[in-house]
């Protein structure tokens, strides 16, 4: 084992976000534009680049991992990927965060692969909205694809929901009644500054405290719970009637950065030490370089070394980053 990747705020380093893939199947509005070229495929990491990562890491501390992309659904075969990962000693939980389309093909093979939890994106069960704010009919197969999620045996699957301010207030209710009847966790995320057509604003931004107030006048009485997870960003809450529970990511309201355990690797191998840095090292260079595994710690502990307390959504010195969320790994 090597010593542990604490920053200078103390701050130890458990979770490692993976982006496998730039490349998505629909064209959310809050993450990226209609017209974009994607990454050629051999800038993209393969899986044995990210499995020598993964495994050095986990030698660091990292015990988390959670796939992401762009949709990691359109990388050919990646239950491979999550097979090796999942041969991995110490890493103890592995996830990933699909919009949903294409897992009635894959469900199944993941389950037995090895992959431990879903998080699925669906911020409306409006057909013409889902339209207007993915930019493709693509409801249907999304919603095919949570079931067949439980039909493969994924537990605890959470279900992810962008909010924005006079867009999606109507598909609160609905979404909350839906989560509740289908046994899943529904996750409510403040709209970040990091979509594709740089259209972000303050005023955008619908306030996890103005959704729970909603969930609470219009669907059922909620109270705080035990966070299982400590460096969860999400604050979670139960229905009082025991039938489920719901959970808020407010990064640009109440951000969550003190305990922030996240390190972020993109698809072409850049690692990030926020999801928000305007700066990032190139562990793909390193590995094809021929760098060692001592060189290469060295350089995610020099990431990890130069991470902010915070990432400064809500100062006058924020400096927006140049890149939008699928270029990062959401």
């Amino acid at each position: 084992m090597r010593l542990p990747i604490v920053d200078n705020f103390d701050r130890t380093h458990r979770n490692l976000r993976i982006s496998v893939t730039d490349r998505c199947n629909i064209r959310c509005v809050y993450c990226m534009p209609e017209e974009v070229t994607f990454l050629p495929s051999s800038e993209i990491l393969s899986f044995e680049e990210i499995e020598r990562v993964v495994r050095l890491m986990v030698q660091m501390g990292i015990n988390r991992v959670r796939l992401t992309g762009g949709e990691p659904l359109v990388r050919r075969e990646l239950w491979r990927l999550v097979e090796s990962l999942k041969s991995i000693d110490g890493l103890d939980d592995i996830a990933m965060t699909t919009n949903g389309i294409l897992l009635e093909k894959h469900a199944a093979d993941l389950k037995r692969a090895g992959l431990d939890r879903l998080n699925i994106s669906l911020d409306t069960l409006d057909r013409e909205q889902f339209k207007s704010l993915t930019r493709r009919d693509e409801l249907d197969r999304a919603l095919a694809g949570i079931a067949a999620a439980k039909d493969a045996g994924f537990e605890n699957t959470r279900i992810n929901a962008v909010s924005m301010a006079g867009i999606t207030e109507q598909e609160i209710v609905p979404l909350a009644r839906f989560c509740r009847q289908h046994d899943l966790e529904l996750r409510f995320i403040e709209f970040m500054p990091l979509d594709g057509d740089q259209n972000w604003q303050t005023g955008k931004v619908l306030k996890g405290e103005d959704i729970r107030a909603t969930i609470e006048s219009e669907v059922a009485s909620i109270r705080p719970a035990t966070r299982n997870y400590q460096a969860q960003p999400a604050i979670n809450w139960d229905y009082v009637d025991g039938q489920g529970s719901i959970g808020f990511i407010d990064p640009v309201s109440s951000p969550f950065c003190s305990s922030c355990d996240r390190l972020r690797l993109t698809a072409e191998g850049k690692l990030r030490n926020c999801l928000f840095s305007t700066i990032e090292w190139d562990v793909r260079n390193a590995i094809r370089s021929g760098k060692t595994d001592d060189e290469i710690d060295s350089l995610v502990r020099e990431c990890v070394a130069a991470k902010k307390a915070g990432h400064g959504i809500d100062s006058s010195e924020f400096e927006r980053p140049d890149r939008a969320m699928y270029q990062i790994g959401g």
